[in-house]
């Protein structure tokens, strides 16, 4: 007979379906002149069987139950592996849905046509314009539409400044870089005779935001004197043993010399 992997107080625990092949059969019950259904009357009195103390199904119902305080080394292995069976199905259709949503958004500004980039007007367009002048140029040669491209960049400025403000070294590390590749776009596609300024004007605009992405960021080191909360105690002492030997008189048991009895 097939049990369940927990004896209970020493017995085999019987399954759901042991349970109802160890029915005795029902008696026969008159329903609206018909005979009642044995399977299921075998079924519900198994079902009843199942939920006294020490049922299988009471057992079930214990451990989870207890699963709800102990610690993942004494929760039962069928809720562990339901657990595991769960958080993974998520994860996979997460993935899917991020995957499917990720190639939608790459088609949709592939499709997007290159002819807004402006005509450079205005103080953001100063900066603006020759960055997308110059991904427009390396797009032709690459297998990427240009507005892709300026996409990611603005994508990529925003993430940076974000994480930065919330003091990501990771963050902080590619700010820097986004800038360094922002001034050296702007000088190479921005006019001859407004290179310099027009880079200038980038440069300084890359300083105020850099307020917001290195906050708190310093290049001294910090040093903390904060006493350590255990010192031990070091008492040096010396410690000398010596033994001196009990006295000890003559073969004869006679006196010492120097003891004489008290006179008057």
């Amino acid at each position: 007979m097939p049990t369940n992997d927990k004896p209970v107080n020493g017995q085999d625990n019987p399954s759901f379906f042991d349970l109802i092949d160890q029915m005795p059969p029902p008696p026969v019950l008159e329903l609206d002149g018909k005979h009642g259904n044995r399977r299921l009357a075998k079924l519900r009195a198994a079902w009843k069987e199942s939920w006294k103390e020490g049922g299988f199904l009471y057992q079930r119902w214990d451990e989870v139950f207890r699963a709800r305080h102990a610690g993942w080394h004494e929760v039962a292995n069928w809720i562990k592996a339901a657990g595991l069976f769960t958080g993974i199905s998520l994860i996979v259709m997460m993935l899917d849905a991020a995957g499917d949503i990720a190639s939608a958004t790459l088609k949709g500004l592939s499709a997007v046509p290159a002819t807004s980039a402006g005509d450079g007007s205005g103080l953001w367009g100063t900066v603006d314009h020759p960055v997308r002048v110059f991904l427009a140029d390396q797009a032709a040669h690459l297998a990427v539409a240009p507005a892709a491209l300026y996409v990611f960049w603005q994508f990529a400025g925003v993430l940076a400044l974000i994480g930065g403000f919330c003091k990501n070294a990771g963050a902080r590390i590619a700010w820097a870089l986004w800038g360094c590749a922002s001034l050296a776009m702007i000088w190479s596609a921005a006019p001859a005779g407004g290179r310099a300024a027009a880079t200038g004007l980038a440069a300084l605009m890359w300083a105020l935001a850099s307020i917001f992405a290195l906050r708190g960021l310093t290049l001294r080191p910090i040093v903390h004197n904060h006493p350590p909360q255990f010192q031990p105690q070091f008492n040096p002492a010396l410690h000398i043993h010596a033994t001196l030997p009990a006295p000890v008189g003559d073969d004869f048991g006679d006196e010492p010399d120097n003891i004489h009895p008290l006179q008057r």
